[in-house]
């Protein structure tokens, strides 16, 4: 997708040195659809998944944006590292760089923000965002929001990522790194993470923050309005949405929205279920259906352009033990989560897989998903298999891409991005 630019910027063009990091269009899939991917800031921890390995498993290439979760935001709503030796401060050797150099004391800049930096150089068109937010960072959004708080908010947020200046570090280091700013406040005018601040004029609140957030990035990119990217994470439920998002309003201000395609259901809930179903199946005992369609026609029907909606899918599983040995184990009672690896009840596709042989794959091909059962243990399965079934659903559906959480979860070879790559038209 070209990025538009004012008929100014079309005139001086060749008289205006275009900020460092700031590519004149979004890197491109085989298709014209987006594949968006998370990378988190903690991946290098526990799972030793660095930006590198985006490199060596081929998903950089794949990849038209990436975002960096999370940015997190203080009390008085400015914009914060929640860990600034994983942001910027971790040195890296030359093995585990995106560049091969290994980095030296001293320099302005390390940390996974100078392996963006460095991915970027490689592959010139790809997009960065900082998303801010996330479940444990959306408690103080609604602060941020309000209309006497949020031009300083904004600011704030724009001053630290985007123009780069860093506490701690020489003035502008990370500029460049960041190409937008993805809002992922968990809800709006909804209970999210317990703790988060709340209001019933969330809603309003949110559209004035999205108008601010893209009146300032338009002012920081002048002459090229619109060279920065704005982007939301939007809740799957049709309740949230309702309650805290004006979509028709908000869309207009945004570059593209991602939407949850995952955590329908998991261990919180005390019978199994399907976490990222294209359709609704037969026999679901849930009182609202959940699945990716019912979301994609929420978001169409309240206003959301097709091709600015971009489909969450996981590249990780939920599960459940202590299951009733009965319906291949679907839709029945459990004792509680599953074993994993980092947290229980959630494991990452690539674990996951050198353990699938002990169970028994299911599919439901006509609601769209897939789970293993070995009579007791039961997990929803996205394999490349489900992921060209994901993709053909969102070509089918002329949307706008795919967004992935989180890129940590996939095999050394890239299997599920690879899968899902080649099948967006």
């Amino acid at each position: 997708m070209s990025v538009k630019r004012r008929s100014l910027a079309l005139l001086v063009a060749a008289a205006v040195t275009v900020p460092f990091g700031l590519s004149a269009a979004p890197a491109q899939a085989h298709s014209q659809k987006r594949v968006v991917g998370y990378y988190t800031q903690w991946s290098g921890y526990d799972r030793n998944f660095l930006v590198s390995d985006l490199v060596k498993n081929g998903t950089a290439a794949k990849l038209t944006h990436l975002n960096y979760a999370f940015g997190f935001l203080d009390a008085n709503g400015n914009c914060i590292s929640s860990d600034p030796w994983a942001d910027y401060q971790r040195p890296f050797t030359a093995e585990q760089s995106v560049s091969g150099k290994a980095d030296e004391a001293g320099q302005p800049l390390a940390g996974n923000l100078n392996q963006l930096k460095q991915l970027k150089q490689k592959f010139p068109k790809l997009r960065i965002s900082i998303s801010l937010g996330g479940w444990t960072g959306s408690k103080y959004f609604s602060d941020a929001a309000l209309p006497a708080k949020r031009a300083a908010h904004v600011k704030s947020c724009l001053d630290m990522w985007i123009k780069g200046n860093l506490p701690g570090a020489p003035a502008g280091a990370a500029k460049g790194v960041f190409d937008g700013i993805d809002l992922d406040w968990e809800w709006p005018a909804s209970e999210g993470n317990p703790g988060n601040v709340i209001r019933p004029e969330d809603r309003e609140n949110f559209t004035g923050l999205v108008r601010e957030y893209r009146k300032q990035l338009d002012r920081s990119s002048w002459p090229f309005h619109g060279r920065y990217n704005l982007t939301a994470f939007l809740p799957a439920d049709p309740v949230q949405i309702d309650r805290g998002f004006q979509v028709k309003q908000v869309f207009k201000d945004l570059t593209f929205a991602t939407t949850q395609g995952y955590d329908y259901h998991g261990a919180w809930d005390p019978v199994t279920n399907q976490q990222s179903a294209i359709d609704g199946p037969a026999g679901d005992p849930s009182t609202a259906e959940f699945s990716s369609q019912v979301t994609i026609d929420a978001y169409l029907s309240r206003g959301a352009p097709r091709n600015k909606l971009v489909m969450g899918v996981p590249f990780y599983s939920r599960g459940w033990t202590g299951v009733t040995n009965q319906n291949n184990g679907l839709f029945q009672p459990a004792t509680g989560p599953a074993p994993a690896t980092y947290e229980a009840g959630y494991e990452d596709y690539r674990i996951l897989k050198t353990k699938a042989s002990a169970f028994t794959v299911h599919r439901d091909t006509k609601a769209g998903f897939a789970w293993l059962f070995d009579g007791t243990t039961f997990w929803t399965w996205d394999d490349p298999i489900e992921m060209k079934r994901k993709a053909q659903y969102i070509s089918s559906r002329n949307l706008g891409g795919a967004m992935i959480w989180s890129l940590d979860g996939d095999t050394e070879k890239g299997e599920l991005i690879s899968a899902l790559h080649r099948n967006l038209r």
